[in-house]
């Protein structure tokens, strides 16, 4: 396949692109979800994204938060952001930080004023945001502004023999051409950990996978936890004939293809810093939560090999489904972007699948819609480490 060097994009304010034009209200805190989606309602055109968190946090779990949250406002898919909280002070931390990026941004607090003056203040202000955004043209960007997401979910035999290899297909040919990649997952790497930190770049790289997997093992023992039966792998996993996490972990495993190495292992939601090729970040392995913190570090475009078929969106970074299970492609074809299954009729082989997804990436990049965001998919689920205060 001869792979297009460029795609059309939006160009923004710090030199990053985006495959979307977003203008998202975005709640500081649970309590502002209300006003946030009465804002959306007002103006169209607008996204709200309503969570459950974001009073009582602390520790590190508050910096989780806070990064998740100010990640998805710095996203190159997100034009122009209204903040909406209950308390000035942390509205206005979100507000800074977006800010930054150079993109429209502006906060409204809800304490003292009420959510009636409240929406209608933030309204007059999305309305101008949006009419804005409206304004703005894709444009040539170079591949190289691409930064692709993965996470797999409902998996079974088909996932590892042929969706997921058919990723890594895709990641082995735009790796040398400058994409910026993540993968993810740690529950999942259960079994297959030692195989996956060989694939780092250097030993710093692998030391720091195999500590991350290790905090999360210990995290495992220390709450008396024998094993992840029905979780690690899921009833779904075991119906499609992955019965232990070791089956699942090394088909996992198949999205980061034969030849690329992992840079750099990421915090939760945090942004890569060391330039194009692949990173680890460490996430949840369900799917909206995963999904959340990668486009929260930054990602612009998400792929996502299904077997059972999962049905995960997201308000801000387009997921693209793939599926090398024939049942799923036929009952569940709405939610399919891409069917692979030929690949186990021996109909089509990898490298046919891998541009094959190389195409559909770059039509999603371009602006085509995904099923799930035709279908109205916006999962957005934050992580939360501690009970609250």
């Amino acid at each position: 396949m001869n792979i297009p060097k460029t795609f059309l994009g939006y160009k923004r304010e710090n030199g990053r692109t985006g495959t979307r034009n977003y203008v998202i209200i975005l709640p500081v805190d649970d309590i502002s979800n209300a006003c946030a989606e009465a804002i959306a309602n007002n103006i169209k055109g607008s996204i709200a994204i309503p969570h459950a968190y974001g009073r009582l946090q602390f520790g590190k779990d508050l910096e989780l938060f806070f990064r998740t949250i100010i990640g998805t406002g710095k996203n190159p898919n997100v034009a122009a952001v209204i903040v909406v909280g209950i308390e000035p002070k942390w509205t206005k931390k979100v507000v800074d930080e977006i800010a930054k990026t150079g993109k429209p941004v502006e906060g409204f607090s809800i304490e003292g004023t009420g959510d009636i003056t409240t929406t209608m203040k933030a309204s007059k202000k999305t309305q101008e945001f949006v009419q804005w955004a409206s304004e703005k043209q894709r444009e040539e960007c170079p591949l190289s502004d691409l930064w692709i997401s993965v996470k797999c979910g409902e998996s079974d035999t088909t996932s590892g023999l042929a969706s997921n290899p058919t990723v890594g297909n895709l990641m082995d040919k735009l790796e040398p051409l400058g994409v910026h990649l993540c993968f993810g997952e740690t529950s999942e790497i259960t079994g297959a950990e030692i195989v996956c930190s060989t694939r780092a770049k250097d030993e710093k790289a692998k030391k720091k996978f195999l500590d991350t997997w290790n905090n999360y093992n210990n995290f495992i023992l220390d709450n008396k936890t024998d094993d992840l039966s029905e979780s690690q792998p899921t009833a779904g996993n075991i119906a499609g004939g992955l019965t232990t996490i070791e089956e699942k972990a090394f088909g996992n495993l198949q999205k980061i293809g034969k030849k690329v190495k992992y840079i750099d292992v990421l915090e939760p939601g945090e942004e890569p810093t060391k330039g194009a090729g692949l990173y680890f970040m460490d996430t949840s392995s369900a799917a909206a939560e995963c999904v959340t913190l990668q486009a929260a570090g930054g990602f612009n475009i998400h792929l996502f090999p299904t077997g059972q078929g999962n049905i995960i969106g997201n308000p801000i970074e387009p997921v693209i489904k793939l599926t090398a299970n024939p049942k799923t492609a036929k009952l569940m074809s709405e939610h399919i972007d891409l069917d692979v299954s030929k690949i186990l009729k021996r109909e089509m082989n990898l490298d046919q699948a891998g541009d094959a997804l190389i195409e559909t990436t770059l039509k999603v990049a371009n602006g085509r819609l995904t099923c799930a965001e035709a279908l109205g998919h916006k999962e957005f689920v934050i992580t939360k480490l501690y009970r609250s205060a």
